[in-house]
């Protein structure tokens, strides 16, 4: 064999053997992790509405704990809007899937309540905005106290007529010590309140009747709602929700809306993953935490504090 021949080969085989070098370098770090196990914790988040922008903010916050405590987040929405039985079947889905914690947003506490121990057995499960028996943690703020607060400013407002408060599709908890907390201040000034849902009659009928002086909403779907048929319909009654999405607070910004109750959701969010992470650990027993809010009217929603609530990603 020529000389020449002779040193293109070893030419070949060094550039073989540097190949194979190549592919074992590029190989090895997912051969290493084929033989490790997941340390990550799984929180499966249950949500009662199927509108992402109703919960964007506290979406944000979740996954920003996630990022920040190495969990891995799975969000479930119900197809059918405020489904009881698809939630429990989600949820029922999840716990058989083996995920290590809950966070979940309760359309019927009372069912689940029922269920409970065959639904969810010891998967640490937090609650948002409104209490279960049975969880580890509730993440909201003072929900009587929210109701309080919205009948204060409707009081400062009122010229007479009814106050109608509106029910909502389900009624948690949460919900139902909002309500209580409306109809116990108003009541006790005597101003007569009467309650509504899409059951009982039309909306817009009744406003027609020049009965209705004020509306009250109580969460942040049916404050969107409101706000959003206020504009397509002319109606002038004064009105008061719960909520810090976008829409609400160009509702506020607007007029639609003459004030709302609002806290961080985007705090919310976060704490509440990352109760389920340390739930999962066995860090801690209780994983509630009480959320301060405001009552902000739309002169106000451009304070410091206020943009922090309604505002609270570019803030």
């Amino acid at each position: 064999m020529k000389k020449g021949q002779q040193s293109g080969l070893i030419q070949l085989g060094i550039l073989g053997l540097l190949g194979v070098g190549v592919l074992l370098t590029l190989a090895y770090p997912e051969l290493g992790r084929m033989g490790e196990e997941h340390t990550y914790i799984e929180v499966s988040v249950l949500t009662r509405d199927a509108d992402s922008s109703l919960w964007a903010n506290t979406r944000l916050g979740m996954e920003q704990a996630a990022g920040d405590l190495g969990a891995e987040l799975r969000f479930l929405t119900p197809v059918e809007e405020n489904s009881v039985q698809e939630q429990i079947d989600l949820l029922q889905r999840e716990v058989e899937r083996g995920t290590d914690a809950l966070v979940l947003s309760p359309i019927d506490a009372k069912q689940l309540e029922e269920q409970w121990q065959t639904l969810v057995g010891t998967v640490p499960t937090i609650t948002l905005e409104s209490e279960l028996e049975h969880s580890i943690g509730v993440i909201g703020p003072e929900n009587q106290a929210v109701g309080e607060a919205l009948a204060e400013a409707a009081l400062q407002d009122y010229a007479g007529g009814e106050v109608l408060l509106m029910d909502t599709p389900w009624m948690s908890h949460g919900i139902q010590d909002r309500a209580q907390g409306v109809e116990q201040i108003l009541q006790q000034k005597g101003i007569p309140v009467r309650r509504w849902s899409e059951e009982t009659e039309d909306l817009s009928s009744l406003l027609n009747t020049g009965e209705i002086g004020q509306i009250i909403a109580l969460e942040s779907g049916t404050t969107e709602d409101i706000a959003r048929w206020k504009g397509e319909y002319g109606w002038q009654i004064p009105f008061y929700g719960v909520g810090a999405t976008s829409h609400i607070t160009a509702g506020l910004e607007g007029g639609t809306i003459s004030a709302v109750a609002a806290w961080n959701e985007y705090a919310a969010g976060y704490l509440a993953v990352e109760g389920a992470v340390e739930a999962a650990q066995g860090q801690r027993e209780d994983q509630s935490a009480v959320l301060p809010f405001s009552v902000i009217r739309g002169e106000e929603i451009y304070e410091p504090d206020n943009q922090k609530l309604l505002f609270p990603v570019t803030s």
